[in-house]
């Protein structure tokens, strides 16, 4: 089997209407009124469904990181899955770098899951710390969740003024064997303990 070559994110039309999608999307969850408690919530995973996937361009994976050309890009939750439907209605028939986004619910991990984006619910089954050392040095983009008790992941979303936020741990990033452009590291906010 051929290598696919990295993901790529050189200068393009693919670059740009991603960076114009993302600025978009963020700029709609700092601009949206402060909806009740029920919309909130709601709207809160609605925008974080949307984030699971449209990183994916912005990341670059080594490679043998998809199986085949025509293999998705699998955005997997682990553990309690907070977004219910909404995941499945934000990925619908979206594409990352002209591969079907997949949506895969896992109760554990083991081994290295076929997952790109992985997010890390509460669970019952495997803690969240004990789900990232396994998956330390693996290329999965891992998501954890100020909101769901978990810390950690490459990619950490947090609440601030009522806006969904994310931070990045970039030396997690490149330990997973993973890339992240600077333009999406430049969305992103210092959590606490990060030098930036």
């Amino acid at each position: 089997m051929a290598l696919l070559r990295p993901l790529s994110l050189r200068p393009g039309r693919t670059q740009r209407r991603w960076g114009v999608v993302l600025a978009a999307l963020l700029w709609s969850a700092l601009a949206a009124p402060a909806p009740g408690m029920a919309e909130q919530a709601s709207l809160e995973y609605a925008v974080k469904a949307n984030y699971l996937y449209k990183l994916g361009p912005f990341v670059e994976w080594p490679p043998g990181a998809f199986p085949g050309p025509a293999s998705p890009f699998n955005v997997c939750i682990l553990g309690d899955d907070p977004f219910g439907q909404t995941l499945e209605e934000a990925v619908g028939r979206q594409t990352v770098d002209g591969r079907p986004v997949a949506v895969r619910r896992l109760t554990a991990i083991s081994g290295v899951p076929a997952c790109h984006v992985l997010y890390l619910g509460r669970g019952r089954s495997q803690a969240a710390e004990d789900a990232l050392k396994a998956l330390r040095g693996a290329p999965v983009l891992t998501v954890t969740d100020e909101g769901q008790g978990s810390h950690g992941g490459v990619v950490h979303f947090v609440l601030r003024g009522g806006r969904v936020r994310f931070g990045l741990d970039v030396a997690l990033a490149r330990a997973n064997g993973l890339t992240i452009s600077s333009k999406l590291q430049s969305l992103s906010i210092a959590l606490r303990g990060d030098a930036r």
